[in-house]
């Protein structure tokens, strides 16, 4: 069976600090360069075929250590981006909650809505992402290994979108990946199921946040 394994970037400041990053091109902290580190050796286990990235520094560069530690190409595609979050990138989920109550409150309630007044909603990511998964699937053959570095609400967004969960579903009910923390997915003849989800580098290493 062919399998997708979705992996999230290592820690930036931005995650320290409680920062919505969107589309900002941040790059990792020191301890977010060791979780790239401490993962790929488990990631390089699972005999990956093709590792693919999202364009932006934090996931690039995680990206980067697999590739060096398993000798495959990284791929870049911009579509697998983080939700754009528009003006509120920079903000703390604490400036968004004042500066945006209503925003915020629909957020906590489950509706897509656009973040940051220009940004994008979940809808939005579903179709990017999901044309880019597409595109990876047709080039993955039998018994193949795709990993996708790309960041926390994409992520999400992916795994969700491809076992056929209901995205208000999936933003109140599944907890974003960790830093560096990665999903599990295999392909069976009724579609693709998430065998595993949240594994990653040890405690002593993860950041939470998700933005």
């Amino acid at each position: 069976m062919r399998r997708l394994i979705v992996w999230r970037h290592g820690e930036t400041e931005h995650n320290v600090g409680g920062l919505w990053q969107g589309q900002l091109d941040t790059d990792l902290s020191p301890r977010g360069l060791d979780q790239a580190r401490e993962s790929a050796q488990p990631l390089a286990a699972l005999r990956p075929t093709r590792i693919v990235s999202s364009d932006l520094r934090r996931a690039a560069h995680t990206a980067a250590v697999l590739g060096e530690v398993t000798g495959l190409p990284v791929e870049y595609d911009e579509r697998l981006r983080e939700i754009h979050v528009g003006a509120w990138q920079g903000l703390s989920q604490g400036d968004v909650a004042e500066k945006y109550p209503d925003a915020a409150a629909a957020l906590a309630r489950g509706e897509d809505i656009v973040r940051g007044e220009h940004g994008e909603s979940v809808a939005h990511v579903e179709e990017r992402v999901m044309a880019a998964a597409q595109e990876i699937l047709v080039g993955l053959p039998a018994e193949g290994a795709a990993v996708i570095a790309t960041h926390g609400v994409t992520a999400r967004t992916l795994v969700a979108a491809l076992i056929g969960l209901p995205q208000r579903q999936a933003w109140l009910s599944i907890g974003g990946l960790r830093n560096c923390h990665w999903a599990e997915l295999a392909e069976h003849r009724t579609g693709w199921r998430m065998t595993a989800w949240n594994v990653g580098v040890s405690e002593s290493v993860i950041s939470t946040s998700d933005r």
